[in-house]
């Protein structure tokens, strides 16, 4: 496409009204001064302060601004510890110990955004393009959903008339469809979420109706001048309301559930954690339901995107923890997605500070599952991996740290989305009840595509928690059993 076509097509797409129609009093819901006097102003709690405040996250209680400014302010070591402690109790109160897998599959790198900080900017010349067709992403699933095992997947898209909302759609379609044969039965994609652009009402429903999962579009920083200056004007990212109004137009077109985050190492983190607490309480106060998910990339290096640019934000793994924990104390009902960005080491601390999804076997390369490189080339990745470990070998890290690992997607097949979801995690049934399907299917992954020395490590976690399921559950168990049963005599795809 010409430029003067790509720039036509830039300007169909924001609708104006679909702005305005949010508003509050002519504001949006970040109220930047507001919150860096916040920032400036806490000060570290006392330990009955910190106590009270949180005794409202385990509580499965929203906290305040005033309260997460707070958190922010705590630098005493032991404060800190009580913090994190909390935080784990809330992420087992709320989701049991259940980690959910997922994998992420770029289907296209063509972009009309011009990031300062991204591999897949336009400028940049020496990123290889592309956009993979039918046949290549059937190839890709069967890897991902034949040999790999996974259930879930995130896919992502660069924002190009090449692969529009009509291409994401037939993508949809395409990965639903494919069966690959396993050792019992078929393996498939039960469930895909998107990482996608900002699209307007009339696209998004048409997303909606194809029978996504989550709807994810992550604001980059909310610190607006960061953020022009960051994304030049003349594109599509360029419009900084279009894009931070994108989950309110998703929930107004019928998509049950919607991720939010930030990148972190734009600006400072602080900022970003009070704006995240301000996007979900703006959702939860005008469309009645805050976000399904809050997701913590970190800038990693990218091709022609030298990070010395933005070495004054950097975030220290310490601060980076930090803030994981205090956003699981704030928006206790979420859940929080840490992806292979990072290092096995700060997942496996992530994961104890109240992360609830992981990916592994991940590959952020077109067409990388079918190809199989066991490296990284710049040039077709939007960024660098940190942690390139099979999910076999995650699985059974997180099983020696007493994690279950979740193929589960019962719960958008079963109506358990949207409010219902939210109110479930709020009274802390809906962990509970994830852990029967968790059980089900780590048992069909199990058999279908562990080692031996995985299903041993594995052996004793899965007992313990059909014997949970048996004595806190005794209402359930015997249908649990059954299912459990039948999956281990070859059936596949049940689920309660």
């Amino acid at each position: 496409m010409s430029d003067m076509e790509i720039k036509d097509w830039i300007n169909r797409r924001i609708k104006k009204d679909e702005i305005d129609r949010y508003l509050e009093n002519g504001r949006h819901f970040i109220p930047h001064d507001d919150i860096e006097q916040r920032i400036r102003l806490a000060k570290p709690p006392t330990e009955e302060e910190l106590k009270a405040v949180l005794a409202k996250s385990l509580a499965v209680q929203d906290l305040t601004l005033d309260d997460v400014a707070a958190l922010i302010a705590v630098t005493d070591p032991g404060h800190l510890r009580l913090m994190k402690e909390t935080a784990l109790k809330v992420k087992l109160k709320v989701y049991d110990n259940r980690i959910v897998t997922f994998a992420p599959l770029y289907l296209g790198s063509y972009c009309v955004n011009n990031c300062r900080y991204c591999g897949f900017k336009s400028e940049n010349k020496n990123a290889v393009r592309k956009v993979l067709n039918e046949k290549e992403i059937r190839r890709e699933i069967e890897v991902l959903a034949g040999k790999i095992g996974h259930k879930r997947l995130i896919v992502v898209y660069g924002e190009h008339p090449n692969n529009d909302v009509d291409y994401i759609i037939q993508s949809i379609k395409t990965i639903y469809s494919v069966r690959v044969p396993t050792k019992h039965g078929n393996g498939n994609i039960r469930r895909v979420n998107v990482n996608a652009p900002p699209f307007c009402i009339e696209d998004l429903k048409k997303l909606h109706g194809v029978g996504i999962g989550t709807y994810q579009v992550f604001q980059e920083t909310y610190h607006q001048p960061t953020y022009e200056r960051m994304h030049p004007q003349n594109t599509i990212k360029g419009n900084y309301l279009w894009r931070v109004y994108a989950m309110h137009r998703a929930l107004d077109a019928g998509i049950d559930d919607v991720g939010i985050g930030a990148l972190f190492g734009l600006y400072d983190w602080r900022f970003e954690v009070m704006a995240l607490i301000c996007h979900a309480q703006a959702l939860e106060r005008m469309m009645g339901i805050g976000p399904h998910t809050i997701s913590f990339p970190r800038l990693e290096p990218a091709l022609n995107a030298p990070m010395d640019t933005y070495a004054k934000y950097r975030v220290s793994d310490e601060d980076f923890l930090k803030l994981i924990t205090i956003i699981r104390l704030a928006v206790p009902y979420t859940g929080m997605i840490l992806t292979a960005r990072e290092s096995p080491d700060i997942r496996r601390k992530a994961v104890d500070a109240g992360i609830t999804q992981m990916d592994a076997s991940s590959k952020i390369s077109l067409g990388g599952y079918e190809e199989d490189k066991n490296f990284q080339q710049q040039e077709t990745q939007q960024f660098i991996l940190g942690d390139t470990r099979t999910l076999e070998e995650v699985i059974q890290e997180l099983a020696r740290q007493g994690f279950i690992s979740s193929f589960c997607t019962a719960g958008y097949r079963c109506g358990r989305t949207g409010k219902c979801i939210m109110d479930l995690l709020r009274e802390g049934a809906e962990g509970k009840f994830c852990k029967l399907n968790a059980v089900l299917t780590f048992r069909e992954w199990l058999d279908d595509f562990a080692s031996e020395e995985t299903r041993q490590a594995s052996a004793q976690l899965i007992q313990r928690e059909i014997d949970e399921v048996r004595d806190k559950m005794p209402q359930i168990y015997p249908k649990f059993k059954e299912y459990y049963d039948r999956i281990c005599r070859g059936e596949r795809d049940l689920f309660l």
